[in-house]
């Protein structure tokens, strides 16, 4: 595994060559509250190294506002709509002000669940089975053809919010109408029975590198919202035990479907492990992950040497804008 260790700022000057940083979190999206513990971690990790970091939440300031005030940068620690959707993205470009992670089209499509897996399919990668729920669907020929159990959820959210594990035909309903109460279409997934994993990605394009595997372990190997964030119950290992070859494998998919959906400045993708042959399916991309003191990315940084605030400074120094060639 090729990584490497970003120099730290030496120097005031060092820092001030960033300008005047905002760092947007907070935001409308189910996901605010996290939003909000992954910002604050960002803009104390960037003040700490004298760099002039600004709290800024469009939930409650207009983005004009970033032009307004002369702010040269942002640090994108938003998640979920109207902030890792593309949407903010497109609102940077138009204001000309370089930001953090994926551009506009990279950002609506690794928002989108069943988007994505379409790209990924065309890629000839693996993911697990799908189909496509609406009101119009015979819930009972999907649960027959993809299996039970299986996963409803919708497309458009993250953090487990809207998930149903199924194991019966008769709670396709009532998980169908639970995932559309926050998407108008809802992706049943073929349920893999195995371990699960993170593969956190920095840099883009031939550049895009992976960190250390993380191996998740939930009790009762339910990776829910409150198991992600609150409480110390769920178990992190990494690097994740595993044998050379497939911790190869897991990290070139991890990085191939990075890339084949254009993603860049950092971001992590989930990944399980199928118990009956170890054959890994990729689960969903992670354009703006969380960088709470709970999160993956910077635990795989820290594997290797990047300290938290040392990952904060990189990402950082990635802004940029994306949509005409040389800007940024």
């Amino acid at each position: 595994m090729n990584v490497s260790v970003i120099s730290p700022i030496s120097s005031s000057s060092d820092a001030a060559a960033f300008g005047k940083v905002g760092v947007l979190f907070g935001g409308r999206s189910a996901e605010r509250e996290v939003s909000i513990m992954s910002g604050t971690g960002v803009l104390a990790a960037l003040s700490s190294r004298g760099i002039d970091a600004h709290a800024f939440d469009p939930a409650l300031r207009s983005l004009a506002e970033l032009a307004d005030e002369g702010f040269d940068r942002v640090f994108i620690a938003l998640h979920g709509r109207f902030g890792e959707d593309g949407s903010l993205q497109g609102a940077l470009e138009q204001l000309g002000i370089p930001y953090t992670g994926s551009g506009v089209m990279t950002s609506a499509v690794g928002m989108d669940k069943i988007a994505t897996k379409m790209i990924w399919i065309v890629r000839g990668l693996p993911t697990p089975k799908y189909a496509i729920l609406d009101d119009d669907t015979d819930l009972a020929r999907v649960a027959l053809d993809l299996g039970l159990p299986l996963i409803v959820k919708p497309p458009l959210e993250g953090s487990t919010i809207g998930i149903t594990k199924v194991g019966a035909a008769s709670q396709m309903q009532a998980a169908y109408r639970l995932a559309a109460t926050f998407d108008e279409v809802v992706l049943a997934e073929e349920f893999v029975s195995g371990r699960e994993f993170t593969v956190a990605v920095l840099g883009r394009g031939k550049t895009a590198r992976a960190l250390p595997i993380v191996e998740i372990v939930a009790p009762q190997g339910n990776y829910d919202y409150q198991n992600k964030y609150f409480t110390d119950d769920t178990k992190y290992f990494c690097p994740a035990d595993l044998d050379p070859a497939t911790a190869g494998e897991m990290e070139r998919i991890a990085v191939e479907a990075y890339r084949a959906l254009g993603c860049e400045g950092w971001g992590r993708v989930d990944v399980l492990l199928r118990a009956a042959d170890n054959a890994p399916f990729l689960l969903e991309v992670n354009t703006s992950p969380g960088m709470t003191s709970h999160s993956l990315v910077p635990m795989a940084a820290r594997a290797v040497g990047i300290g938290y605030e040392a990952l904060c400074v990189e990402i950082l120094a990635s802004a940029r804008l994306k949509m005409a060639k040389g800007q940024g």
